[in-house]
């Protein structure tokens, strides 16, 4: 009996998916666990694994669909089953000709996707140039009813001219000078809704000044990439941010660790980071710092119990936040090992939704990028986030003598709509004294 593969509900907040990849054909034979597909979410990519034997009927969404969950997306049975009854409405494939379906059940399933690629194309899927484009937005021409003269139909900059040209007046000099081939309309509006030769410049002007942007990428936001440019818009648009800038004497920290690094392998402590010991720091100090452990959210603010620190992962296909719940009451060498797993986790695509949930707090550290200070953006709704720069010397005066000391940068921006700066310097102030004197927290 054919069975239907879903998308699966990844998360409570997880509404679509986006198909990245087919891993099996159309009349594959697949097993129990086979993996079918990968899929992304806004925050992580996944395998779609087969939940029975047979063979894959159909596939009803092509690779790059962004797909509702629990949707259908494929049909596994026996060899000549028919599927029709378990095509969604919304389906971008077509479904396969041949033995696999009965001549009635096949007319009724191919037409429901082709109308609604039909209707997709029509209404939002316009096939233009970015040049014709930007042309099309300068002369304020509707080009959703244009007929492209491009490869597949694809309107280019000369359709745009062609329309310009129907919708204005062009005076007999401007014309013969079009009708040459050797001269196109401006940038400039016309006065007046009048083309004359004033308002044209030679072709091969513009084809120079075009040159650098000849080889144009066209990128479309999807999946993670467009959740973050998303989510840092409206974290600068909603949000009162203030950023606080100081730095704390990493002697003791670079010291630690070099202990560590030689220590006995047996003691599991040599792969222990300074980033390891830092986000230690961070997790003991927020718990006297309540009002920077919170959500603002509503007009009302959620301070938590739980200290549950994100760290800002950067992976192939963007930034991703995993985050180390109860943070605190975790030893130093637990929490190094659960840093390295979150992370190890993203970059290879494993990390769950549920392991980048719930977070309160988040430490984002660029210092192995070489970078001494920068200004983190909010990880809305939390109301604080800890950004790290490199170690660098620092001249501090002692004893009447100036001496260059190691310094860690440290940078916090807060949501000044409901934290004031005085809570988050003391919190930056305690940070950095904990840092310099990092044998004695861990004494505690």
């Amino acid at each position: 009996m054919a069975q239907a593969i879903v998308m699966p509900k990844l998360g409570n907040t997880v509404e679509s998916s986006i198909i990245l990849s087919w891993l099996v054909n159309i009349g594959d034979a697949v097993a129990v666990g086979d993996i079918l597909c990968e899929v992304e979410t806004d925050k992580a990519t996944l395998e779609v694994e087969s939940s029975v034997d047979g063979t894959l009927l159909a596939r009803f969404f092509e690779e790059g669909d962004d797909v509702p969950v629990l949707e259908n997306i494929a049909v596994i049975g026996e060899q000549g089953e028919s599927f029709a009854e378990f095509a969604p409405a919304i389906a971008t494939s077509q479904v396969p000709p041949g033995p696999m379906l009965d001549p009635e059940p096949q007319q009724a399933v191919m037409s429901t996707p082709q109308s609604a690629v039909m209707q997709a194309t029509t209404s939002s899927e316009v096939l233009i140039s970015p040049r014709a484009k930007n042309l099309a937005q300068r002369k304020n021409i509707d080009f959703s009813n244009l007929a492209g003269t491009g490869p597949n139909g694809r309107i280019i900059e000369r359709d745009i001219e062609q329309a310009i040209a129907n919708h204005v007046k062009v005076s007999p000099v401007a014309k013969a000078m079009l009708d040459s081939g050797e001269f196109t309309v401006g940038d400039r509006l016309p006065a007046g809704n009048r083309v004359t030769k004033t308002d044209l410049v030679p072709i091969q002007q513009q084809i120079m000044q075009a040159q650098p942007q000849s080889n144009v990428t066209e990128i479309p936001l999807k999946g993670i990439r467009k959740t973050i440019a998303r989510r840092m818009l409206e974290s600068m648009q909603t949000t009162a941010q203030l950023t606080l800038n100081t730095s704390a004497d990493a002697r003791a920290v670079k010291a630690f660790r070099k202990r560590l690094k030689a220590s006995d392998e047996r003691l599991g402590l040599r792969t222990v980071s300074i980033n390891d010991i830092l986000m230690y720091a961070v997790a003991q100090t927020l718990v006297d710092y309540p009002e920077l452990n919170a959500h603002f959210e509503n007009d009302t603010v959620y301070q938590y119990d739980d200290i549950n620190v994100g760290m800002a992962v950067d992976t192939p296909r963007g930034l991703i936040v995993p985050v180390i719940h109860k943070a605190d009451t975790l030893s130093l060498k637990a929490l190094s090992a659960e840093t390295h797993r979150l992370a190890n986790a993203c970059i290879d695509s494993k990390i769950k939704p549920d392991e980048m949930a719930g977070g309160t707090f988040t430490v984002t550290n660029l210092g192995g990028l070489g970078i001494e200070t920068f200004t983190p953006v909010l990880n809305l709704p939390q109301v604080a986030i800890l950004g790290v720069g490199n170690i660098n010397l620092k001249p501090v005066e002692i004893d009447g003598e100036v001496a260059f000391i190691p310094h860690m940068s440290l940078s916090m921006t807060i949501n000044h709509q409901v934290v004031d700066g005085a809570p988050g310097a003391r919190f930056l102030s305690q940070l950095s004294a904990t840092l310099t004197n990092v044998d004695l927290m861990l004494a505690l």
